[in-house]
Protein backbone atom coordinates (compact mmCIF):
# COMPACT_ATOMS: atom_id res chain seq x y z
CA UNK A 1 0.00 0.00 0.00
CA UNK A 2 1.10 3.50 -0.79
CA UNK A 3 -0.64 6.05 1.33
CA UNK A 4 -1.78 9.58 -0.36
CA UNK A 5 -2.58 12.13 2.29
CA UNK A 6 -4.35 14.81 0.74
CA UNK A 7 -3.38 18.31 0.90
CA UNK A 8 -6.76 19.70 0.17
CA UNK A 9 -7.57 18.63 4.35
CA UNK A 10 -4.71 19.93 5.91
CA UNK A 11 -3.75 23.55 7.47
CA UNK A 12 -3.32 25.95 4.84
CA UNK A 13 -1.51 28.12 7.10
CA UNK A 14 1.04 25.23 7.61
CA UNK A 15 1.66 23.90 4.73
CA UNK A 16 5.25 22.95 5.02
CA UNK A 17 5.04 21.61 8.17
CA UNK A 18 2.33 19.02 8.04
CA UNK A 19 3.80 17.70 4.33
CA UNK A 20 6.94 17.03 6.84
CA UNK A 21 4.55 15.43 9.68
CA UNK A 22 2.94 13.39 7.00
CA UNK A 23 6.54 11.89 5.15
CA UNK A 24 8.40 11.21 8.13
CA UNK A 25 5.06 8.88 9.16
CA UNK A 26 6.31 6.98 5.77
CA UNK A 27 3.67 8.38 3.53
CA UNK A 28 4.51 7.92 0.19
CA UNK A 29 2.71 10.19 -1.98
CA UNK A 30 1.22 13.58 -1.46
CA UNK A 31 -2.29 13.99 -2.93
CA UNK A 32 -2.47 17.29 -4.26
CA UNK A 33 -6.28 18.11 -5.41
CA UNK A 34 -6.32 20.55 -8.02
CA UNK A 35 -9.94 22.24 -8.39
CA UNK A 36 -10.94 25.08 -10.53
CA UNK A 37 -14.64 26.09 -9.64
CA UNK A 38 -15.88 25.03 -13.17
CA UNK A 39 -15.34 21.45 -13.91
CA UNK A 40 -15.92 20.61 -9.71
CA UNK A 41 -17.50 23.80 -7.41
CA UNK A 42 -14.91 24.14 -5.10
CA UNK A 43 -11.70 26.05 -6.37
CA UNK A 44 -8.41 24.72 -4.31
CA UNK A 45 -4.63 26.03 -5.84
CA UNK A 46 -3.02 25.71 -8.93
CA UNK A 47 1.24 25.35 -9.75
CA UNK A 48 2.26 27.95 -7.24
CA UNK A 49 1.43 25.76 -4.25
CA UNK A 50 3.04 22.68 -5.63
CA UNK A 51 5.95 24.84 -6.68
CA UNK A 52 6.34 26.17 -3.18
CA UNK A 53 6.29 22.98 -1.49
CA UNK A 54 8.49 20.50 -3.93
CA UNK A 55 12.03 21.79 -2.50
CA UNK A 56 10.68 20.61 1.10
CA UNK A 57 9.70 17.13 0.19
CA UNK A 58 11.04 14.14 -1.75
CA UNK A 59 7.15 12.62 -1.53
CA UNK A 60 6.18 11.18 -4.84
CA UNK A 61 3.81 14.87 -6.16
CA UNK A 62 0.52 13.30 -7.34
CA UNK A 63 -1.28 15.58 -9.38
CA UNK A 64 -5.14 14.97 -9.27
CA UNK A 65 -6.63 17.87 -11.85
CA UNK A 66 -10.11 18.59 -11.25
CA UNK A 67 -10.18 20.64 -13.68
CA UNK A 68 -12.06 21.55 -17.14
CA UNK A 69 -9.44 20.84 -20.51
CA UNK A 70 -6.92 19.75 -18.81
CA UNK A 71 -4.80 19.61 -21.81
CA UNK A 72 -4.42 23.40 -20.99
CA UNK A 73 -2.35 23.51 -17.81
CA UNK A 74 -0.87 20.05 -17.95
CA UNK A 75 2.75 21.98 -18.75
CA UNK A 76 2.61 24.29 -15.80
CA UNK A 77 1.72 20.89 -13.51
CA UNK A 78 4.75 19.21 -15.05
CA UNK A 79 6.81 22.17 -14.37
CA UNK A 80 5.96 23.16 -10.81
CA UNK A 81 7.10 19.84 -9.83
CA UNK A 82 4.28 17.12 -10.25
CA UNK A 83 5.73 13.95 -10.70
CA UNK A 84 2.02 12.21 -11.67
CA UNK A 85 -0.71 13.98 -13.31
CA UNK A 86 -4.28 12.11 -12.74
CA UNK A 87 -7.12 13.76 -15.09
CA UNK A 88 -10.70 13.36 -15.76
CA UNK A 89 -11.79 11.32 -18.89
CA UNK A 90 -15.52 13.50 -18.11
CA UNK A 91 -13.00 17.08 -18.28
CA UNK A 92 -11.76 16.62 -21.98
CA UNK A 93 -12.11 15.01 -25.48
CA UNK A 94 -9.08 14.47 -26.31
CA UNK A 95 -8.14 11.65 -23.40
CA UNK A 96 -4.65 10.57 -25.68
CA UNK A 97 -3.57 14.15 -25.99
CA UNK A 98 -3.20 14.54 -22.15
CA UNK A 99 -1.64 11.36 -21.67
CA UNK A 100 0.80 11.92 -24.56
CA UNK A 101 1.60 15.63 -23.25
CA UNK A 102 2.70 14.19 -19.95
CA UNK A 103 4.98 11.74 -21.05
CA UNK A 104 6.09 14.52 -23.08
CA UNK A 105 7.30 15.84 -19.85
CA UNK A 106 8.53 12.92 -18.16
CA UNK A 107 5.53 12.64 -15.91
CA UNK A 108 3.67 9.82 -15.16
CA UNK A 109 0.09 9.96 -16.45
CA UNK A 110 -2.94 8.56 -14.88
CA UNK A 111 -6.46 8.60 -15.99
CA UNK A 112 -9.27 9.34 -13.48
CA UNK A 113 -13.02 8.39 -13.51
CA UNK A 114 -16.13 9.50 -11.28
CA UNK A 115 -17.84 7.26 -9.58
CA UNK A 116 -20.48 6.65 -11.99
CA UNK A 117 -18.42 6.92 -15.08
CA UNK A 118 -17.62 3.39 -16.95
CA UNK A 119 -14.60 1.22 -16.47
CA UNK A 120 -15.04 1.40 -20.22
CA UNK A 121 -13.69 4.79 -20.64
CA UNK A 122 -10.18 3.73 -20.29
CA UNK A 123 -10.35 0.58 -22.19
CA UNK A 124 -8.63 2.11 -25.41
CA UNK A 125 -5.97 4.09 -23.50
CA UNK A 126 -5.11 1.74 -21.06
CA UNK A 127 -1.61 0.39 -22.46
CA UNK A 128 -0.78 3.89 -22.53
CA UNK A 129 -1.59 4.89 -18.61
CA UNK A 130 0.73 4.51 -15.43
CA UNK A 131 -2.11 4.21 -13.11
CA UNK A 132 -5.72 4.53 -12.96
CA UNK A 133 -7.86 6.97 -10.08
CA UNK A 134 -11.45 6.11 -9.28
CA UNK A 135 -12.87 8.48 -7.02
CA UNK A 136 -15.27 6.85 -4.56
CA UNK A 137 -17.00 9.80 -3.69
CA UNK A 138 -18.27 12.77 -6.04
CA UNK A 139 -15.41 15.22 -6.71
CA UNK A 140 -15.19 18.84 -5.21
CA UNK A 141 -15.05 18.32 -1.52
CA UNK A 142 -13.55 16.89 1.08
CA UNK A 143 -15.25 14.91 3.69
CA UNK A 144 -17.98 12.64 2.11
CA UNK A 145 -18.48 8.78 2.77
CA UNK A 146 -16.89 6.41 0.75
CA UNK A 147 -19.98 5.32 -2.15
CA UNK A 148 -20.06 1.68 -1.68
CA UNK A 149 -20.70 1.06 -4.76
CA UNK A 150 -16.71 1.40 -5.96
CA UNK A 151 -15.72 -1.77 -4.20
CA UNK A 152 -16.97 -4.08 -6.57
CA UNK A 153 -15.36 -1.47 -9.37
CA UNK A 154 -12.06 -1.51 -7.95
CA UNK A 155 -12.00 -5.50 -8.05
CA UNK A 156 -13.41 -5.28 -11.74
CA UNK A 157 -10.03 -2.36 -12.48
CA UNK A 158 -8.09 -5.04 -10.97
CA UNK A 159 -8.83 -7.55 -12.89
CA UNK A 160 -8.57 -5.51 -16.30
CA UNK A 161 -5.21 -4.10 -15.33
CA UNK A 162 -3.35 -7.50 -13.54
CA UNK A 163 -1.60 -7.61 -10.32
CA UNK A 164 1.17 -4.96 -10.68
CA UNK A 165 -0.17 -1.74 -11.84
CA UNK A 166 -1.21 0.89 -10.22
CA UNK A 167 -4.79 1.21 -8.29
CA UNK A 168 -5.77 4.94 -6.78
CA UNK A 169 -8.30 5.15 -5.01
CA UNK A 170 -10.01 8.91 -3.53
CA UNK A 171 -12.72 9.35 -1.36
CA UNK A 172 -14.00 8.66 2.24
CA UNK A 173 -11.09 5.94 2.97
CA UNK A 174 -10.45 5.78 6.58
CA UNK A 175 -9.46 3.40 9.24
CA UNK A 176 -12.51 1.26 8.89
CA UNK A 177 -12.71 0.76 5.30
CA UNK A 178 -9.43 0.54 4.65
CA UNK A 179 -9.12 -3.14 4.21
CA UNK A 180 -11.97 -3.55 2.26
CA UNK A 181 -10.36 -1.20 -0.38
CA UNK A 182 -7.00 -3.09 -0.55
CA UNK A 183 -8.62 -6.57 -0.36
CA UNK A 184 -10.76 -5.43 -3.58
CA UNK A 185 -7.58 -4.90 -5.11
CA UNK A 186 -6.62 -0.87 -4.85
CA UNK A 187 -2.83 -0.19 -3.94
CA UNK A 188 -2.35 3.32 -3.66
CA UNK A 189 -5.01 5.30 -1.17
CA UNK A 190 -5.83 8.74 -0.74
CA UNK A 191 -6.72 9.92 2.44
CA UNK A 192 -7.74 13.87 3.34
CA UNK A 193 -9.98 13.65 6.63
CA UNK A 194 -9.00 10.87 7.88
CA UNK A 195 -5.00 11.98 7.75
CA UNK A 196 -5.11 15.80 7.50
CA UNK A 197 -8.23 15.97 9.38
CA UNK A 198 -7.36 14.95 12.28
CA UNK A 199 -5.90 16.50 15.57
CA UNK A 200 -2.93 14.28 15.61
CA UNK A 201 -1.95 13.77 11.75
CA UNK A 202 1.18 11.78 12.59
CA UNK A 203 -0.92 9.39 14.26
CA UNK A 204 -3.35 9.13 11.80
CA UNK A 205 -0.91 8.59 9.37
CA UNK A 206 0.87 6.07 11.55
CA UNK A 207 -2.74 3.90 11.68
CA UNK A 208 -3.27 4.09 7.93
CA UNK A 209 0.21 2.39 7.83
CA UNK A 210 0.03 -0.01 10.32
CA UNK A 211 -3.44 -1.13 8.26
CA UNK A 212 -2.49 -1.66 5.65
CA UNK A 213 0.79 -3.14 7.02
CA UNK A 214 -1.24 -5.51 8.70
CA UNK A 215 -3.59 -6.81 5.45
CA UNK A 216 -0.04 -7.07 3.41
CA UNK A 217 0.87 -9.31 5.89
CA UNK A 218 -2.24 -11.53 6.22
CA UNK A 219 -2.58 -11.55 2.38
CA UNK A 220 1.09 -12.58 1.91
CA UNK A 221 0.55 -15.96 4.21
Amino acid sequence: MKLAPSLLSADFSDLKNQVKIVEEAGAAYLHLDVMDGKFVPNITFGPLVIKALRPHSNMIFDAHLMIDEPERYIPQFADAGADIISFHAEATSHIDRCIQMIHEKGKKAALVLNPATPLCMISHVLESLDMVLLMSVNPGFGGQAYIESVTQKIRDLRQMVGKDFDIEVDGGIGPNNLAKVLEAGANVIVAGSAVFGQRDIRAAALEMQRIGEEYESHYHC
